[in-house]
């Protein structure tokens, strides 16, 4: 390895070190208060951003937030973030998401999530397993634009669908599959 090769690798290693650190330690909520004001906020985003979004919450049994995830990598990685179930506006529980990954990634990352839980038996799932290992359980379709193009209100027949957006740094591609949801104590 030349002088120059690793000179860039020592500097890459050290920004993706400051910036996950500095991100993960914004990942979780300080209160329950602050993450229900992140979650609504998250919301709004996602509705002015992708208005069919909000068409899908009024027909969700429940919806679960995820405001901010911190996901960042070399080799192996992993995400975190908090969250909450809303039914209605009213929060039923609070939750964090946990991802781990390993394979050709480098960098750090933060987005937001919402799963919109369609279905009684999506909701109870959640609820009665305490944890919910998404790819298990209950069907989640995650909506991208090509997606969205064939959805209406009267198409929606999954148990959940899930919105990435807010998507910002250094890793390309986000995925929830494999993500695990737990109810965390606020």
């Amino acid at each position: 390895m030349t002088q120059s090769m690793r000179f860039f690798l020592s500097v890459f290693l050290a920004t993706a070190s400051l910036a996950s650190t500095s991100l993960l330690n914004t990942a979780g909520a300080a209160t329950a208060e602050d993450l229900n004001t992140d979650s609504r906020q998250a919301l709004q985003r996602l509705y002015k951003g992708t208005p069919f979004a909000e068409t899908i919450a009024h027909n969700a049994k429940a919806i679960l937030v995820f405001p901010k995830i911190i996901k960042a990598g070399l080799v192996f990685g992993g995400s975190y973030g908090e969250g909450e179930l809303l039914k209605g506006k009213q929060v039923e529980g609070y939750y964090n998401s946990v991802t781990g990954s390993w394979g050709l990634q480098a960098g750090a990352q933060s987005y937001g999530y919402v799963v919109f839980l369609m279905t009684d038996k999506a909701v109870k799932y959640v609820r009665e397993t305490k944890g919910w290992e998404i790819g298990v359980g209950p069907t989640v379709v995650v909506v991208d634009e090509g997606v969205a193009k064939n959805l209406s209100s009267s198409t929606l027949k999954d148990d959940a669908y899930a919105y990435i957006f807010d998507q910002q740094g250094l890793m390309a591609g986000v995925s929830i599959e494999g993500t695990k949801i737990s109810l965390i104590k606020r």
